[in-house]
């Protein structure tokens, strides 16, 4: 690209006012090596402006570029592609650059100076992590990773749902289990959470808070909508009750006590996991802080806001959403919408350029309506971002695996983790794209076979490590002089391909971050593990010929770096045996 660009300077100047110099130059990789490494359109580009045909273009830059050891041969293409062959001396300088830079190689700059906070999992803390949740926590996990790789400055944040009417669900269920503990016979609502969890805090809750709490009052299920045709209203009812009888403070007793054990389970969960978000934001604090109310008052300053049927609907239409959005009830009770905008206007006062948020594919009506509330109170749309994560089903022998929230019937996160490791679970997360659905096969995430993509890529580097404990046992030391001294000794085809391929780490690394798609990453390991075992079975590394044998051991250093960087993007072991 530097090359290019230096020609253009020459061929702008050359031809004064009828091009830019400053024109942004295009670079990529061919698909097909016998066109070159890579091609550049930028004579294509110029054609018009120039009045000229591509291949002149092609031709006049081509006449204008710098000499460089780097390249063997360029040729026109096509229309007018421009396309480069490398010389070997290309690689075998960045083999040594990814010795060099050791666990830097790849990294970059590219988004030096820009503020991101990602928001990623934000479970209602409700209940354990299950396995969507889990997909949501790998791919946020490795998206983070890989834009601070990438020169990002990001913050991860949890949000603490830890308002509204999930919680009072949750509080209700707790306090009924209480209820059955103490002895009292009463009809379980289909709406309420059921699993075992539950009656393990209510038996918590029990024995921290007052007795009273257990005391069933009168008439607590009399006269309550019916729960088989309107279970919302049978629940809402209740729910009412309970903080009748039992009072405000006693309610979020029982409220508060639910909250901070399963949150604490959840933090728990996540760090296991190897995911550590750096803040965890309570919504609640929202009140606090006044955010809900200068928010509001933005939008009723803007004259975005008007009554009806006695709430405070916001002119969401006005700014592209397909309805307008109540943000204050008809009870004087402020809506999840309203909550949400008054969060990401905190978040952009807190300096952040872009706000990503990762949420369930069933949000997908969640973005306009956001973006409608930042634009209304001031703030750029385009400054959030939402990357949708489709769900996650898990296959046993061949037979999908039942799974219902709300019935406690199924499968957690740790679960998963206990079953496949680690590893495996974050690897098979982020192998399609969060955009697609994701088939998770639990019995080819176990299996230590080429078949599976954990196992064949940390295979491939606890392969280099054997490598290095052979030369150890046969007396030998690697010398990084004479290996760079000789790598033009490595002339064969599969040293020539893993040469290249691992040469393309940086771009691939760029690519996954201007993207959000880790999966870039994932697909890259699998075809340098595939080349390097190729590469293993084909030749031996501790050969008796010194200059070939460090020029190949430098080689497997190198896959092992470029193997070991990109496993911990993804927040993957790269074992030194297995």
């Amino acid at each position: 690209m530097k090359l290019i660009e230096q020609a253009l300077e020459i061929f702008a100047a050359d031809n004064a006012g009828a091009i830019d110099a400053s024109t942004e130059t295009e670079v990529e990789r061919t698909r097909d090596p016998r066109h070159g490494h890579y091609a550049s359109n930028i004579a294509m580009r110029l054609a018009k402006p120039l009045g000229q045909p591509p291949r002149q273009v092609a031709e006049s830059i081509i006449e204008r570029l710098p000499e460089s050891e780097l390249v063997e041969s360029i040729e026109i293409a096509g229309p007018g592609f421009i396309n480069f062959h490398l010389s070997s001396q290309a690689f075998h300088r960045e083999l040594g650059g990814i010795i060099d830079r050791g666990s830097h190689y790849g990294s970059s700059s590219h988004g030096a100076g820009h503020k991101v906070l990602l928001e990623y999992v934000s479970a209602n803390p409700t209940g354990p992590l299950h396995v969507g949740h889990g997909r949501h926590a790998a791919y946020g996990d490795s998206v983070a990773r890989i834009l601070k790789a990438t020169g990002f400055e990001v913050l991860t944040e949890y949000y603490v749902n830890d308002a509204g009417r999930q919680m009072d669900i949750l509080t209700l269920s707790v306090w009924l289990r209480m209820l059955e503990g103490a002895g009292a016979d009463i009809p379980f609502p289909s709406g309420a959470y059921r699993g075992q969890y539950v009656r393990e805090l209510a038996s918590d809750a029990t024995e921290s808070l007052d007795p009273s709490s257990t005391a069933i009052p009168d008439e607590l299920f009399h006269d309550l909508p019916s729960d088989d045709t309107d279970s919302d209203a049978h629940l809402d009812q209740l729910i009412e009750r309970a903080r009748a009888c039992l009072g405000e403070t006693a309610f979020l007793a029982i409220l508060d006590t639910a909250l901070q054990s399963i949150l604490a389970d959840i933090r728990e969960d996540l760090a296991e996991f190897g995911v550590c978000p750096d803040e965890w934001f309570s919504e609640r604090s929202l009140d606090d802080r006044q955010s809900i109310h200068k928010a509001l008052k933005l939008l009723k300053k803007g004259g975005m806001t008007y009554e009806r049927d006695g709430a405070v609907w916001f002119r969401a239409t006005n700014f592209g959403d397909e309805k307008d959005r109540v943000v204050v009830r008809e009870n004087g009770r402020t809506t999840y919408f309203a909550s949400d905008i008054a969060y990401h206007l905190h978040k952009r006062e807190r300096g952040f350029e872009t706000l990503i948020d990762v949420l369930g594919a069933d949000h997908h009506g969640y973005v306009a309506r956001v973006r409608a509330g930042l634009e209304a109170m001031g703030e750029p749309r385009e400054s959030l971002e939402v990357q949708l994560v489709q769900f996650v089903v898990l296959y046993r022998g061949g037979r999908k695996v039942q799974m219902s929230t709300r019935s406690g019937d199924f499968v957690t996160l740790r679960q998963l983790r206990d079953e496949v490791g680690n590893d495996a679970a974050r690897l098979f997360f982020v192998l399609r794209s969060n955009e697609q659905h994701l088939d998770f096969d639990l019995d080819l995430a176990k299996a230590r076979s080429n078949e599976n993509p954990v196992y064949y890529i940390q295979y491939a580097h606890a392969r280099v490590c054997s490598v290095l404990r052979e030369l150890e046992v046969r007396g030998y030391t690697w010398d990084s002089g004479v290996a760079q001294d000789s790598l033009d000794r490595l002339t064969e085809d599969q040293e020539r391909t893993l040469m290249q391929q691992l040469t393309r780490f940086p771009e691939t690394l760029d690519a996954a971050s201007r993207q959000r798609a880790p999966q870039h990453v994932a697909h890259y390991l699998r075809e340098v593990a595939q080349n390097f075992h190729m590469y293993y079975n084909a030749h031996r590394f501790i050969v008796e010929d010194g200059d070939l044998r460090n020029a190949r051991v430098m080689l497997a250093l190198a896959t092992r770096q470029v193997l070991r960087n990109g496993l911990s993007l993804l927040g993957v072991d790269a074992p030194e045996s297995m």
